[in-house]
């Protein structure tokens, strides 16, 4: 391998990762807080009631580091000025453009602003902003969005419900499967889903029914948006698939089990996908992600992936253990003041395609990524059954309800229910992290 590639596929910390770094803003020194100095994911904000413009900012603790107020200050190196400006804007594409050095940089100079010790503590504190005070806008402009499908866990435990005689196709094996999704219809955690409408059929009627949805679904994903793309017509070595790789988020990927059912052969996906996906607002970058890098291996007896799809590096750290959960609340539980339970808990180290493949194989054929394209990894159901990502597995096409503690049911969901998704990261040496939630109530459809 040649040097750059050493580099990239070597785990690189630094003092931003020091797991005694605590910072003067207190919350963020909490134990199970998701925004410790260690983490610094970015996002985009404004605060609530305000006539203002959405801007670029970094979590910590339970506030936002306002990055055009820092600016303002005058307290940066000048040598991370430019970046600054970029991550403070209203998208976060041109930052997401930078070369990974030159955001790296600017990663180094907040965590020293918000470090105890910090020279500039005074000035610093007057640019935060308490997250419970702000709205949040896509921290990216999603111009594309392709949808992948790596869960093997996921696609035997669904294939198995439409084919049981053969739930895993050959190719499954061989590339990882996707499909474009929406861009149009892609929002930020807090906004509410309405039940879609289409095209139902009855199998004991010859015509389809055109109404509200009966089986909706979520879907529990990770997002990973794209830094540095490509050229039109070129690929992206899988051993340089970090410098393209900006950070990964929450993805809610919504489905209407009943209409997709229909809709969905002989071409896949359409209006039954198309509705809505929910997407966290804060974005962890991979290098607050870098100390849970982890081996990627594919289960014994699975063939080898082709050259484009593999190289030694993804053994030795192709992979990121980051722990996610899915809680339900339901109308009745929100309104008898009892808290969401958590239905399902899964790991990212299950899935059997890595994310460098995911993103090595869309850009094999020349297709040209851009800054801010959203990848989603596909419903990440492990082995055990309570780590299947989704209501269609989890109840087995709502033959086999989901029991909630209040006595209440789930085939899939109701006009009301909220579904909140939360993941982090741990590892002995070093802080956790977390991604926030991507939170969504079911509201009602509209009148047909």
């Amino acid at each position: 391998m040649n040097k750059r590639t050493n580099i990239n596929m070597t785990r690189i910390l630094n003092a931003t990762h020091d797991q005694q770094l605590q910072s003067w803003v207190s919350s963020a020194n909490e134990a199970g807080c998701d925004f410790p100095i260690q983490n610094l994911p970015h996002g985009v904000f404004r605060r609530l009631g305000k006539n203002e413009a959405f801007r670029g900012g970094v979590a910590i603790g339970d506030q936002i580091l306002d990055l055009a107020a820092v600016i303002n200050k005058n307290i940066l190196p000048p040598a991370v000025q430019a970046s600054a400006e970029a991550a403070a804007k209203a998208s976060l594409n041109d930052f997401m453009a930078l070369p990974t050095a030159q955001r790296s940089g600017l990663r180094a100079a907040l965590s020293t602003l918000l470090a105890i010790g910090s020279a500039q503590q005074h000035e610093t504190a007057s640019c935060l902003v308490p997250q419970s005070e702000v709205e949040y806008a896509l921290p990216a402009r999603i111009e594309n969005f392709s949808d992948f499908y790596s869960s093997l866990s996921h696609a035997t435990n669904v294939g198995a419900l439409f084919r049981p005689d053969n739930p895993i196709l050959p190719n499954y094996r061989w590339l990882p499967v996707g499909y474009h999704g929406r861009t149009s219809s892609i929002r930020v955690s807090g906004v509410d889903v309405r039940r879609p409408v289409g095209q139902l059929k009855d199998p004991a009627r010859d015509i389809p029914d055109f109404a509200p949805c009966k089986r909706l679904d979520y879907e529990v994903e990770l997002g990973m948006l794209v830094g540095q793309g490509n050229e039109l017509g070129t690929a992206i070595d899988i051993k340089d698939t970090d410098n393209h790789l900006f950070g990964i988020c929450l993805l809610n990927d919504w489905s209407a089990r009943d209409i997709q059912a229909w809709e969905y052969q002989p071409l896949g996906p359409f209006l039954a996908k198309s509705f809505m996906s929910s997407l966290s607002p804060w974005v962890v970058t991979m290098e607050a992600l870098e100390p849970y890098r982890t081996g990627f291996a594919r289960p014994a007896g699975e063939p080898e992936p082709l050259p484009h799809l593999w190289c030694p590096g993804l053994a030795e750290r192709g992979s990121i253990d980051i722990r996610i959960q899915m809680q339900l609340q339901t109308q009745r539980m929100r309104d008898s003041g009892e808290a969401p339970v958590v239905i399902s808990t899964s790991r990212f180290t299950d899935a059997y395609w890595a994310m460098a493949q995911l993103l090595a194989h869309q850009a094999s054929n020349g297709t040209n990524l851009c800054p801010g394209d959203l990848l989603g990894s596909g419903t990440l159901s492990g082995p055990e059954p309570e780590s299947r990502a989704c209501l269609l597995e989890m109840t087995e096409g709502g033959k086999k309800p989901l029991q909630l503690p209040n006595g209440e049911q789930r085939g899939f969901l109701e006009d009301g229910d909220t579904v909140i998704m939360t993941a982090y990261c741990e590892r002995e040496g070093h802080a956790r992290i977390g991604f926030g939630e991507c939170r969504t109530t079911v509201l009602p459809a509209r009148t047909v």
